[in-house]
């Protein structure tokens, strides 16, 4: 599984999450920098991402067209580099597992 992380998301976060989420990436190194949500949206969806995002956006997109992409959903205010990076390494099992479900659109972290 491999996650696409918004543009709210620094990039700098994305070789700390090769490991377990091998090719992952944020829109920027995509080249989505300028891209609108549903562009972003087909994008994930064209290449088989997870999008993780702090915005109410991409849960919205999910509610009107389903899945694919699914959705990790973090929700908490600003946090450092780190606390972001070890939230998501310590939910990668509770992530892969969840999101291979076919019920779940979006997980919500936070």
């Amino acid at each position: 599984m491999k996650l696409l992380l918004d543009e709210n998301l620094s990039r700098r976060l994305v070789p700390f999450l090769q490991d377990a989420f091998p090719g992952s990436s944020q829109v920027v190194l995509e080249g989505l920098e300028r891209a609108n949500d549903q562009a972003i949206w087909e994008f994930a969806k064209a290449n088989d991402f997870v999008i993780v995002t702090k915005d109410s956006d991409f849960y919205e997109l999910s509610l009107l067209y389903g899945a694919p992409p699914r959705i990790v959903w973090l929700q908490f205010g600003n946090s450092s580099r780190s606390r972001m990076i070890q939230l998501l390494l310590d939910n990668a099992t509770e992530i892969k597992r969840r999101l291979q479900d076919d019920e779940t659109k979006c997980l919500v972290l936070g």
